[in-house]
C-alpha cells in the first residue's frame, strides 16, 4: 500500500488548489552552476526508473507561460532587481501548478534542479528583502529532500571558464560588483554561496562536497534518496 502524506507549504500554499493528500515525493538538487547538478539529476533520474519509480524533471526558466520571456529579457540586461525578482516567481508559480503538484498528486517523484532556494538567494544578494521573498514564495511545496552540492568558489571559477560559462547574470554584472566579467563573478558567487549556506542550515539541506568525483557524489545522494522512500510504501 502506498502511503499517502498532507502536502506542506511554505505558507498557505495555491489558494486554488486541493490540499488532498498524495504520494508523490518532491526532491530537489540545488548548488551553483558548474557544480555538477545536471550530472547529479540526470544520474539519479536513470537509477530511479530502473527501480521502478516515475520520474519527473523540472527546472528554472521551463514554464511554458514566461520561461522564454526571461531568456529574452536577460538579453537586453536592463531587469531591474524587482522585475527579475517577479519574473521568476511567475516562472515557477507556473511550474509548480501545471507540473509538480500535478505529478506529486499522481505518485510521481519530482526531480527539481534548483528551487525557491536559487530565487531567493539571488533575489537577496540584489538587496530584496527576505521576509517579503519568504511571503512572496510561501505558495510553494516544502521538499521532501534537498540536496546541496556546495563547491568552493576557486573550483567553481575554473569549472565555469572551462565551460565557457560565465555571463552577465551568473556573473552579477548588474549589482556593479567588479571592474570585470571575472571579478564580478568572483565577489556575486562567494554572495551567492554564503546565502545557500545560510539556507543550507534553515532548512536542513543535506550537503554534499561537490570536488568529489560524480559517483561519489552520487552514492551519497542515493543513500538520503533511499531512506527516504522507505517511508513511501508500507
Amino acid at each position: 500500500m502506498t502511503a499517502m502524506q498532507k502536502p506542506q507549504f511554505f505558507g498557505d500554499g495555491l489558494p486554488y488548489t486541493s490540499d488532498a493528500p498524495w504520494t508523490g515525493k518532491l526532491i530537489v538538487v540545488e548548488g551553483t552552476d558548474g557544480s555538477g547538478r545536471t550530472t547529479q539529476m540526470n544520474m539519479l533520474r536513470d537509477w530511479l526508473e530502473v527501480q521502478g519509480h516515475g520520474t519527473v524533471e523540472t527546472g528554472w526558466t521551463r514554464s511554458k507561460l514566461i520561461g522564454r520571456a526571461i531568456t529574452e529579457a536577460k538579453k537586453g540586461h536592463t531587469l531591474s532587481r524587482m522585475t527579475h525578482t517577479l519574473m521568476y516567481a511567475t516562472d515557477f508559480a507556473d511550474r509548480l501548478e501545471y507540473q509538480i503538484l500535478p505529478a506529486l498528486r499522481n505518485g510521481f517523484i519530482v526531480l527539481a534542479d534548483r528551487y525557491v532556494y536559487t530565487a531567493m538567494s539571488r533575489a537577496m544578494v540584489r538587496g530584496v528583502d527576505p521576509e517579503w521573498l519568504r511571503e512572496l514564495y510561501g505558495f510553494a511545496v516544502v521538499p521532501d529532500l534537498v540536496i546541496h552540492l556546495k563547491l568552493p568558489v576557486p573550483q567553481l571559477i575554473l569549472r565555469v571558464i572551462a565551460a565557457g560559462q560565465m555571463n552577465y547574470w551568473e556573473s552579477g554584472m548588474d549589482l556593479n560588483l567588479g571592474e570585470d566579467l571575472y571579478d564580478s563573478f568572483e565577489k556575486y558567487q562567494t554572495m551567492i554561496v554564503d546565502e545557500l549556506d545560510r539556507m543550507a542550515t534553515a532548512y536542513d539541506f543535506i550537503t554534499v562536497d561537490a570536488t568529489m568525483s560524480p559517483d561519489a557524489i552520487q552514492a551519497i545522494i542515493r543513500q538520503h534518496v533511499t531512506v527516504l522512500l522507505k517511508g513511501r510504501t508500507s
